[in-house]
C-alpha cells in the first residue's frame, strides 16, 4: 500500500485497486491487510479514496479521485444516481451484474455451507433491466434532501430547510426524501402520476407529512402495475379532511382513466405500515388481476406478488423444473404468500397444501385457487414453526416434494428441524438471501444432497438475486459399529 497521507483528520489511500464487490454493492480494495469497501467502486478501478469509517480490519471509504476506470464501467442512466437508495449498480454493465452475483451466491454457499458449487447452473438475467417493477411505494414528506446544486444556488439568499418531496427515502436518513422526477423501475404511467400528484398537492395546499413530528396531509403514495395493463394507485393521507380527500381522488379519476383501483387509506400511526389499516376503495375495483401462464391473480392493495412479473414467471418455472413432478406428488408450498407457486405447480400434483403467516395473503391464496378452478390446494395461515407439526403432517400426509421460499431472514431453526423429520424426497429452496439460505443448507446436509443450483436475477443494477435449490434426500448418515470389547 502506498503511504496514507493525512490532512488534519483526513485519511487518503491513494492507487488503490478495486479487485471485488461486496454483497451490498461496495467496491473492495485491500491495503495492507486493511479490507477497504468503497462506495460506487467498481472491480477493475484504481482509485484514491478518503475513509469516512475505520475499524481494526476494514474500513469504508467514498472516491476522491478516479485514477483508472474500470472496463466493467458504465454511465448511470439514472439523474438520482448515487442520492437514491435503489439501484446501487447501474455504473456497471449488466453483463458484469451477473457475473458478480453468480460469484456472490457461490461463495456464500461454498463459505457457509461448505457446499460443492462445481454444478452450478448459469445465472439467469432478467430480459428488462429498465422498468421491471410492478410496484413502487413512494413517501411524502416536507423535509426534502438538499442536493449540491440546492445549496450552491440558495432561494432568496438563504436555503429553505424544509422543502416539499414526494419519492424515495435517502439511505441511513429515515427524515429525508429525495424528490423523485423521473424513476426507471417502473413503466408508464407510474412517472407522471407521481409528479401530477405531487403539482396538484402544491397547488391545492396539501401539507406534506413531517416524518419526525407526525404532522400532515399526505403520507405516501402506492403505485401498481400489472401485465393485464391494470392500474392500481393507493393514497395514505395522515391528518387530512374529507374534502381534501375528495379533491385529490376526484382529479385522478378524472385525469388518468387508465387507473383500475383508485383506493385511500387513513394511517395516523407512527409507522408507515397498512397492513392493519382499512383500505377504502374510491372508484373501480379494490383489486387488480395480474396474469402468468394462463393463471389469473387477485392483487390487492396488501397483498404479495412477485414485484418482476416476467422474471417471476422465470423462477416459478425453474421451480417446477427443479421439482420434476410426475403428477401424483403432495406437495408443501411454505410460505406461500398469496399461493402463486402453490397454484403454478397444482395442475401438475396430486394436491399442495400451502402454510403462510399473514392472513389476508392466505385469503388471496383460496381466491386464487377459486378463481383458476383449481381444487387440490388447500391454504393455512399461521407461524410457520406453530403450523409446521408432527401432528399436521400426520394429518395432511407426508410431503413427497417441499418447496419452501421463506423471507431474507430464512427459516426457523424448529422448521429446518421438521424438514429434517419429514424426509421429502424433495426440497425446492427458493431465496433471496444466499447467506440465510447458505445457513439453512448447512443443517440440511445431514440428510440432504444438494444436486442443482440456479440464481436468477430479479432486481437489476441492485446487489439482489434469487437462487434456486434442488435437494435430494439421501437419508441419514450411517453409524459406525462400534469395535467389539476386549477382555
Amino acid at each position: 500500500m502506498s503511504r496514507n497521507r493525512k490532512s488534519g483528520t483526513v485519511t487518503i489511500i491513494p492507487n488503490l485497486s478495486i479487485i471485488d464487490i461486496a454483497e451490498e454493492g461496495k467496491g473492495v480494495g485491500k491495503a495492507d491487510e486493511l479490507v477497504v469497501f468503497v462506495d460506487k467502486a467498481v472491480p477493475g478501478d484504481v482509485v484514491d479514496v478518503r475513509l469516512v469509517k475505520k475499524k481494526k480490519n476494514f474500513a469504508e471509504a467514498v472516491i476522491e479521485n478516479l485514477q483508472k476506470g474500470s472496463e466493467l464501467r458504465t454511465d448511470p442512466f439514472c439523474q438520482h444516481f448515487g442520492t437514491c437508495g435503489g439501484c446501487k449498480w447501474q455504473h456497471m454493465g449488466y453483463d458484469a451484474q451477473l457475473q458478480f452475483k453468480h460469484k456472490n451466491v457461490e461463495a456464500a454457499l461454498q463459505r457457509l455451507a461448505k457446499i460443492d458449487t462445481s454444478a452450478m447452473e448459469p445465472i439467469l438475467g432478467s430480459a428488462e433491466n429498465k422498468y421491471y417493477r410492478n410496484k413502487l411505494e413512494y413517501t411524502f414528506s416536507n423535509k426534502r434532501w438538499l442536493n449540491k446544486t440546492d445549496m450552491a444556488t440558495p432561494e432568496d439568499g438563504d436555503v429553505a430547510l424544509e422543502m416539499n418531496a414526494l419519492g424515495f427515502h435517502v439511505p441511513l436518513r429515515f427524515d429525508k426524501i429525495l424528490d423523485i422526477d423521473h424513476c426507471y423501475l417502473q413503466a408508464d404511467p407510474s412517472n407522471n402520476l407521481r409528479n401530477q400528484v405531487r403539482a396538484y398537492a402544491l397547488e391545492h395546499g396539501l401539507t406534506f407529512y413531517d416524518l419526525r413530528n407526525h404532522e400532515g396531509n399526505l403520507r405516501n403514495l402506492i403505485i401498481r402495475t400489472s401485465s393485464t395493463g391494470e392500474v392500481m394507485v393507493v393514497v395514505v393521507f395522515a391528518y387530512v379532511e374529507q374534502e381534501q380527500i375528495d379533491g385529490l381522488m376526484g382529479y385522478l379519476k378524472s385525469n388518468f382513466p387508465e387507473i383500475t383501483s383508485l383506493l385511500y387509506i387513513l394511517n395516523q400511526k407512527k409507522n408507515d405500515t397498512i397492513f392493519d389499516q382499512e383500505v377504502l376503495t374510491y372508484a373501480g375495483r379494490d383489486h387488480i388481476f395480474e396474469e402468468m401462464n394462463g393463471l389469473k391473480f387477485k392483487i390487492g392493495a396488501k397483498s404479495f406478488y412477485q414485484t418482476n412479473s416476467n422474471q417471476a414467471h422465470e423462477l416459478y418455472k425453474i421451480t417446477k423444473e427443479f421439482a420434476g413432478f410426475s403428477g401424483d406428488e403432495l406437495v408443501y408450498d411454505l410460505y406461500t404468500g398469496a399461493g402463486t407457486i402453490a397454484n403454478f405447480v397444482a395442475r401438475s400434483v396430486k394436491q399442495v397444501v400451502g402454510v403462510e403467516y399473514v392472513p389476508t395473503a392466505i385469503e388471496d391464496a383460496k381466491f386464487n385457487s377459486k378463481l383458476n378452478g383449481i381444487e387440490n390446494t388447500i391454504f393455512y395461515a399461521g407461524d410457520m414453526k406453530d403450523i409446521l407439526t408432527r401432528d399436521f403432517i400426520a394429518e395432511h400426509g407426508k410431503p413427497d416434494v417441499v418447496i419452501t421460499d421463506p423471507p431474507r431472514a430464512g427459516m426457523h431453526a424448529d422448521v429446518v428441524e421438521r424438514l429434517l423429520e419429514m424426509e421429502a424426497e424433495k426440497i425446492v429452496y427458493v431465496s433471496c438471501n444466499a447467506a440465510t439460505q447458505a445457513r439453512d443448507l448447512a443443517l440440511l446436509k445431514e440428510k440432504y444432497e444438494v444436486t442443482r443450483i440456479k440464481p436468477v436475477d430479479m432486481f437489476p443494477h441492485t446487489q439482489h438475486v434469487e437462487n434456486v435449490v434442488l435437494l435430494t434426500f439421501r437419508g441419514a448418515p450411517e453409524l459406525s459399529e462400534a469395535p467389539e470389547a476386549t477382555v
